[in-house]
């Protein structure tokens, strides 16, 4: 996750005085809006937990009235502080910082704290709505939807939330998968928009996992019904033998052969998204990434139209970095020069790079640039930046609390999935939704150079 604090509002307060508020970001979307002050309370309460040799430093007091300048330069302390707690293992995990984060995300969006009901989408489509509260953070959300599919506290930690935006076509942009110091209701609700959804997806990459969670009956059909919906998306690719053979696993009803067949296929267990622009292998090609397998896959569309792909292995990246930057649209199209977004829409784009080790002597890095989404700006003045951060691979399995609530089970539990969607004309070479055809390795990412 992208933290960042790319620009502060001035604002009244009750008594009609006003007050610089600073406007933290996560992958480039309003998260909550805070006070110096209340980041200052947040400071004293970790240093008094952990001390200060684990604290990082936080910018002082001012005895005056801030000038522009010193509320930029705070900002930019307060941003800097912001990613350090983040990316530090005890303190970016610990309670006290999330707590914080969603009671401040609860504020910003002025939603009270009420029972609800929520909509948590299935990989086959199916809805399982849960009663929550608006404060219930992710874990709680997770585990209700859990306890009313009847998945067992033991395979709750290999399943998690993500947020997606549907298209108008069907089409799923993951946005991110919701993290504990978010609420998975504020976080829908405050988007505004139906195209946003929360969707259940398994939350490893290692294929080992599978045979634990198919021993489970409700794990077996969740697994089942993703990769259907994966394989009916074209995410995983399918020839027209393995399209028959599955046809035959899916009427006899063997799901466990199907998934087992399904694992042999291209890009099984990937998560695809939208089209990004890199400067791999040249400056300004188009490239579809998939991430999975402990790899990022590129489909690359070169300038001159030729097609490649390629793989970059997780254990070869060496470091890697976020930066998030945001540029107004002007007639629907970004503009090129950089200018104010207080009145207009902006474009929040994110920059994903990474130092690659290409051979045994080379190292490279490789930057990915995707825009996220549009949406308009608050009015009063803003400052705004590009934003830096290193980011860490979070854990890939959390741990379930075997202690949570028993809430009603679903009646109708997940059952057939129908291979509606695959053609049976698809051959090995078919991207659904793009035009990238063909498989080209890239020239020095094979392991075998080392």
């Amino acid at each position: 996750m992208h933290f960042s604090i790319p620009e502060t509002e001035v604002r009244s307060g009750e008594n009609g005085s006003t007050y610089v508020a600073y406007n933290i970001h996560v992958n480039g979307v309003l998260h909550c809006r805070v006070r110096y002050s209340q980041l200052l309370g947040l400071h004293e309460q970790i240093k008094k937990e952990h001390g200060n040799n684990l604290v990082p430093a936080f910018p002082p007091k001012k005895i005056f009235t801030l000038t522009p300048n010193d509320v930029e330069q705070r900002r930019e302390q307060l941003e800097k502080y912001m990613q350090a707690v983040r990316q530090d293992p005890m303190l970016g995990a610990s309670e006290m910082f999330n707590s914080f984060l969603r009671k401040a995300q609860q504020e910003t969006q002025q939603i009270p704290t009420e029972e609800v009901p929520l909509e948590i989408y299935l990989s086959n489509g199916q809805k399982v709505e849960v009663s929550i509260l608006t404060s219930n953070q992710t874990e709680d959300v997770l585990e209700a939807v859990a306890s009313k599919l009847d998945l067992p506290d033991e395979l709750v930690g290999y399943f998690s939330l993500f947020l997606v935006r549907e298209g108008v076509d069907g089409g799923l942009t993951f946005v991110r998968k919701l993290q504990e110091f978010e609420l998975p209701y504020v976080s829908v609700t405050s988007l505004r928009s139906s195209e946003f959804r929360i969707i259940l997806r398994k939350s490893y990459w290692d294929t080992a996992y599978d045979s634990d969670v198919m021993d489970n009956r409700v794990g077996l059909n969740l697994l089942y019904a993703q990769t259907v919906s994966d394989i009916d998306r074209g995410w995983i690719l399918v020839n027209k033998d393995q399209h028959r053979q599955l046809k035959s696993l899916q009427e006899k009803g063997s799901k466990k052969e199907f998934i087992r067949l399904g694992q042999t296929l291209k890009y099984f267990g990937y998560i695809k998204f939208d089209p990004c622009v890199t400067d791999f292998p040249e400056k300004g090609c188009h490239v579809i990434v998939s991430a999975g397998n402990n790899e990022l896959n590129f489909q690359v569309k070169l300038p001159n139209e030729q097609m490649k792909e390629g793989s970059f292995k997780v254990t070869r990246m060496r470091c890697w970095r976020v930066t998030s930057s945001q540029v107004p649209v002007v007639n629907g199209s970004s503009s090129p020069t950089p200018g104010p977004c207080s009145s207009a829409k902006c474009e929040v784009k994110l920059e994903l790079a990474f130092e690659y080790l290409m051979s045994k002597d080379r190292l490279q890095w490789v930057t990915i640039t995707s825009p996220q989404m549009l949406r308009k700006r608050h009015n009063g003045p803003l400052h705004r930046s590009e934003s830096q951060q290193a980011v860490k691979s979070p854990p890939l399995l959390d741990s379930p609390d075997p202690n949570r609530e028993q809430i009603v089970k679903l009646s109708t539990k997940l059952s057939s999935v129908s291979l509606r969607g695959i053609s049976a004309s698809s051959s090995a070479n078919d991207i659904s939704g793009n035009d990238f055809h063909g498989n080209y390795a890239f020239e020095g990412i094979g392991d075998d150079d080392l």
